[in-house]
């Protein structure tokens, strides 16, 4: 799983990202619930960080919605 990239996220409406973080966080819990010599400790690394970085844009744009 390929980790993507801020710019790219910038891009997404406010809809694609809650839904990009929610499939981020079932693809870190499908990944730690596989049998321990099945897991891939980087797709669980790659989905963390995709789920921060999509919470982090929608909490940016909602501080800079009320500032407005």
């Amino acid at each position: 799983m390929r980790m993507t990239k801020m710019e790219d996220i910038k891009k997404k409406s406010d809809a694609e990202l809650v839904e990009f973080a929610q499939a981020a966080r079932k693809a870190v819990q499908g990944e730690r619930f596989k049998d321990t010599f099945s897991r891939k400790p980087s797709v669980i690394h790659t989905s963390k960080k995709d789920t921060a970085r999509a919470l982090t844009e929608l909490s940016m744009r909602r501080r800079n919605n009320e500032t407005k």
